[in-house]
């Protein structure tokens, strides 16, 4: 049980982690020459799964596809608006299973599943 519980942890640390680097390239589309930031965090969640040796989200400059504006900036705002749902739906549903976890074990010890 305890597995699961550090995997979700390792689960919402990284989608903490990617929503805070949505934000801060949200907060720098203004910026000229900002690189847009992105979280590599399936392959670290992977890892995780596989042992506890690489247990870190890694974060990288974005090979985006678009060029970036004339002042150098690659931040796509639409793109960066999907990512932001789609984290944040994503941890949502991890706080959910963590949740469910935590009922498990509360249940299993006596008290109510509910």
């Amino acid at each position: 049980m305890s597995d699961i519980m550090q995997v979700l942890g390792f689960a919402l640390q990284g989608m903490t982690e990617r929503q805070q680097v949505i934000a801060n390239n949200l907060s720098n589309v203004d910026t000229p020459g900002y690189t847009a930031q992105q979280v590599h965090f399936q392959a670290s969640l992977e890892n995780a799964l596989n042992g506890p040796n690489s247990q870190t989200a890694s974060i990288t400059e974005s090979a985006s596809p678009q060029l970036p504006n004339t002042d150098g900036n690659n931040v796509d705002v639409g793109s960066q608006m999907v990512d932001a749902v789609q984290a944040t739906m994503q941890y949502q549903a991890l706080v959910d299973m963590f949740n469910a976890q935590f009922r498990l074990v509360q249940g299993a010890a006596g008290g109510s599943f509910s």
